[in-house]
Parts: C-alpha cells; structure tokens; sequence
C-alpha cells in the first residue's frame, strides 16, 4: 500500500500538488466522510432530493449524466448550488475512451457542457496516453475558466466480475498518473496500486472505490462488493456506495451509516482510532 495512504487526509492536503485533491481532502476532513454517492437515477428530481438529502454526509456525488430522462441546464445548475450549500463534489461517471480530439469536445461543449459543472471525470486509457493528455491539455487551456477546480481519476480497475482492467492496462494507468499529475487526481480502482509504481517515485493519488456495499456480495449482472472496512483496508480514501444507499428504504440512515464506517476504517488504517 501506498505509505502516503497511512497519513490523515489534513496532512496529505498540506502538500498536495493538486488544487483539487486539497480541496477534497479539507471536505473529507471537515466533515468527518470519505463517501461518494453515486446516484444512479433517471429524473432530475430523484437525483436534486438525493444531493439535499444526503449532501451532509458525502463528501462526493458521482453522477450519470446522461441517463437523466429530463435533463436540462437548470439540473446542473441546482445541482452546482447544492454542492456549494453542503459542501461536496460533483463527478461525472462519463467514462471517457475515445481519441483526444473527440472527448476534448464531449468534456468540454457538447449537449452535456461537463467541465461547467463536474469537478471530476474519468476516463479509461484504452485509446492510449492521447486521451489523458488532451483532457488535461483542455483543463490547462488558457481561456478554460474552472483549471484548479476539475481534475481527472483514471479507470484502472473495475469491480465487475471478468473486467479486462488488469495488468499491463493497470500499470499503464499509473503511469499516465504520474506522467500528468498536476490533473490527474488518482484512480478508480479496487485498491491501493503502490505495487505499479516501478520507479518509486510515489505521487500522492487518491483512490476511489466502487461496489461497496454493506448488505449484499453482488448483483445478476457481474457486480461484485466490498465492505467500507475492506475498500478502506485494501487502500481506497473514498468509498462509492451506490443501490446500497440510494435504492433502500432510507436513504440517508443508510448514508450515515456508510459515513460512520468508512470513517472509521480510515481512521484505523491512519492509526488515529481511539481505543
């Protein structure tokens, strides 16, 4: 595991080279939670109740855009002045895989105007290093009005049974990270991934991890959980929770006890948990 991944967030966010990633950390600190949320409903009205809702207790939403059926400017827009009132951030699930030129104009124009609004993207390397470089080549433009406040994880693994995301695929991905590490935030993957860095020259990535869930060990279509304990324990800083959360009968109890535990499996991973 990444030895930067046993300090507190606080201290992390005192060198970190990234706007970004210090702003994330201060939110995670400050409001004692390393969850994201990821809210996959179909309405602007399910997913604007659910970042009321649940925004005290998240440090992140993730969002999929685009299978809102009602999506309009107003959507994020609201959604823009939730995360400022409850204090999170916004990242948009896209998935970028395409050649530098097109996901250059979907992160930044297009029908879904993604960089106005989400503070974070992501994207698969498989089109190779150009995807990584153009998007950050985009957030470094001269005329683009958000650069410190956007960055970009890297989807280096999934969490789906069978996923391809492994290997040489992985080690490229962190390779790129570091290659472009003013913008690149970190990485979506199932744990700490200390063990690519071949040169050692450790950079400070934040890791995200999905499939967590407190109740089930998976779903018909090839999902795969993990516990907050496990995510956390295994080198993930922000857990995503998603049907977990959003899809029971409470949602917020639900978030709470999503924030307590993942709360304190950082807070034993860190070595500050209070016997």
């Amino acid at each position: 595991m990444s030895s930067k991944s046993q300090l507190p967030y606080g201290e992390r966010a005192k060198n970190h080279p990234n706007p970004l990633a210090r702003k994330l950390f201060e939110i995670a600190e400050t409001k004692k939670t390393n969850v994201t949320v990821s809210a996959d409903v179909t309405t602007s009205k399910e997913l604007l109740e659910l970042a009321d809702r649940l925004g005290p207790y998240i440090a992140v939403i993730k969002t999929h855009i685009d299978i809102l059926s009602d999506l309009t400017p107003a959507t994020t827009q609201e959604l823009q002045a939730l995360a400022e009132k409850h204090n999170f951030l916004i990242f948009e699930d896209r998935k970028f895989i395409d050649i530098g030129n097109t996901v250059q104009k979907q992160y930044h124009g297009g029908a879904l105007h993604i960089s106005e609004w989400a503070h974070i993207i992501n994207c698969s390397i498989l089109p190779g290093e150009g995807i990584v470089e153009a998007l950050s080549k985009t957030a470094k433009a001269a005329d683009f009005p958000y650069g410190s406040e956007r960055g970009l994880l890297i989807l280096a693994e999934m969490t789906s049974k069978g996923s391809l995301a492994t290997g040489e695929y992985t080690r490229a991905s962190v390779e790129y990270a570091r290659k472009y590490k003013d913008f690149v935030l970190g990485f979506v993957s199932t744990r700490s991934l200390g063990e690519f860095d071949a040169e050692k020259e450790e950079g400070d990535f934040i890791v995200f991890t999905t499939g967590v869930n407190l109740s089930s060990k998976g779903d018909k279509l090839g999902q795969q959980y993990q516990t907050p304990q496990s995510a956390v324990g295994r080198g993930a800083d922000f857990i995503i929770a998603g049907r977990g959360i959003y899809a029971v009968e409470n949602p917020v109890e639900a978030a709470k006890q999503y924030q307590k535990e993942g709360w304190e499996a950082y807070l034993a991973r860190t070595g500050q948990l209070s016997h």
